[in-house]
């Protein structure tokens, strides 16, 4: 059986991935046995560490997925980056997804999960304010996000209770989708 590794810059990926991961898979694999999860402090670390790592993991069949926050760096060069130390790992299975900007994007392009997960009413009739192509080029939607739901979005609580609700086809956040299919080619 594979085994996914998601590497993580922040606990809120996990809260998120959690609650998503068994219906993205359903029918595929038990998500519960065969996700590991490795949090990293932040970006730096994740770039200074990602590597080592990878290179130490032992256990066969297993798949790495990295995700990473953009913020408003440039995704081209952020990319490159992470590839680079992909390819010094000496190992094919890594998987490479940027949230662009933050992966409060993801939760941007789904207001109907946004609404469910913290129970805020017509939330999701906004939806059409976050158009597909400007989402992911949005500035801090950590921040907009807080500030459409009046606070109540707090990073990891506010992932783990969005996340089971996200959607499969309704997104409009496009790194999402990619993160998506990313996953779905590797089971």
């Amino acid at each position: 059986m594979k085994e996914l590794v998601f590497l993580l810059e922040e606990p809120s990926a996990r809260a998120m991935l959690e609650g998503f991961l068994p219906k993205l898979l359903r029918g595929k694999i038990n998500v519960d046995c065969y996700a590991t999860y490795i949090i990293f402090e932040g970006k730096r670390d994740l770039d200074a560490n990602l590597s080592r790592k990878v290179k130490l993991w032992r256990k066969p069949n297993s798949h790495f997925i990295v995700i990473r926050d953009t913020d408003s760096g440039p995704c081209e060069a952020i990319l490159n980056k992470l590839k680079s130390i992909s390819k010094s790992c000496k190992k094919k299975n890594i998987l490479i997804r940027l949230a662009i900007t933050e992966l409060e994007s993801w939760y941007l392009g789904d207001l109907a999960a946004v609404e469910k997960g913290l129970g805020v009413v017509n939330l999701s009739k906004r939806q059409s304010e976050y158009s597909t192509r400007k989402l992911d080029r949005l500035q801090m939607p950590s921040r907009r996000l807080s500030k459409l739901v009046k606070g109540k979005y707090q990073k990891v609580a506010g992932s783990r209770a969005i996340g089971p609700h996200l959607s499969l086809t309704d997104n409009r956040s496009s790194s999402f989708h990619k993160f998506m299919d990313g996953i779905r080619a590797i089971v």
